[in-house]
């Protein structure tokens, strides 16, 4: 709502780059802690089908957006946008429900750090930080380097919807697989996927086909990504602890998905607007958390491949 009347920019930062971010951050948190205190098998699945709401609205406020503001103009279509969240907040407020009682504690720090002294919870917040550090790349550059390939103005505005229709895909399916073979070994599976797809098919993509095929896999896997990474922090912490360990990592991963634009809209720059830089720089981070959820696999089972870790 303060997005809709800000008039300058610091209002409009403020608003929506830091109130905004609170809210949501909270919400967010506040429900995956939720899910993984009801579910143990299917942790994975359930937690994939909870966060593929968040691509569902990836896909329905950027086309209603776009088809709203040549209509109501800007204010007006930021207040139906903070409406519907209004109402989507207020079922949430009445459904969900944490199995385990609240327990009020004094703040403790060392909580928070604790889980730092663990080399599989460290390697495993160091993989998703590497990620993160990529992931949001191709979700910010892609439809610019669209354009500048020659990408029709009509489509390119429906590469992000795209792209995150096939992430409700992406963050079910692999959740349902990697509670039968093990959610290390999908996530595994998955940022390889993605780091092949960066290098091999975005790279090289300058015409429609293969750009609009890469936003359909990317969105599979980065989906695939967001829905199992909570899982497996739950999967090697006391279940007692998986709110403060949850919280922690994101706090850390947090800092890849600041950098990683910035670092990226420098590159660009610093090649006169080529996006091969950005691309070599979101293949290899990738690669990078193949690697070392590998060595996090590896602490927990040695190197034993078909071990359901």
């Amino acid at each position: 709502m303060m997005t809709s009347i800000s008039k300058k920019y610091y209002q409009i930062f403020l608003a929506q780059s830091v109130v905004s971010a609170i809210g949501s951050s909270a919400v967010f948190n506040g429900c995956m802690a939720s899910v993984v205190s009801w579910f143990f098998r299917r942790r994975a699945a359930a937690f994939g089908i909870m966060v593929s709401g968040s691509s569902l609205g990836g896909v329905v406020l950027p086309i209603m957006m776009n088809k709203m503001i040549p209509e109501v103009g800007f204010p007006w279509t930021v207040r139906t946008v903070a409406f519907l969240i209004l109402f989507l907040c207020g079922v949430a407020c009445l459904t969900v429900r944490s199995r385990l009682p609240p327990r009020p504690r004094p703040l403790v720090p060392s909580e928070y750090l604790g889980g730092f002294k663990e080399p599989a919870f460290t390697l495993t917040v160091l993989g998703s930080f590497f990620f993160y550090l990529g992931m949001f790349l191709p979700f910010n550059f892609i439809i610019l380097q669209a354009q500048q390939n020659g990408m029709s103005p009509s489509l390119t505005p429906y590469l992000l919807p795209i792209l995150n229709a096939i992430s409700i895909v992406g963050r079910i399916v692999p959740g349902i697989v990697a509670d039968r073979v093990g959610r290390f070994n999908v996530m595994i599976f998955i940022t390889a996927l993605s780091a092949v797809i960066t290098l091999a098919l975005w790279i090289p993509g300058k015409s429609n086909g293969p750009i609009i095929a890469y936003a359909v896999l990317f969105g599979f896997s980065s989906g695939g990504f967001v829905g199992l990474g909570p899982t497996l922090i739950a999967q090697i912490s006391d279940i007692r602890q998986i709110g403060v360990r949850t919280g922690a990592s994101f706090a850390v991963m947090s800092f890849g998905a600041l950098a990683g634009s910035p670092i990226a809209g420098a590159i660009v720059a610093d090649q006169h607007g080529d996006f091969l830089g950005l691309q070599l720089f979101c293949g290899a981070t990738m690669v990078v958390s193949v690697l070392v959820f590998c060595a996090a696999r590896y602490v927990q089972v040695g190197w034993t491949v078909v071990k359901k870790v």
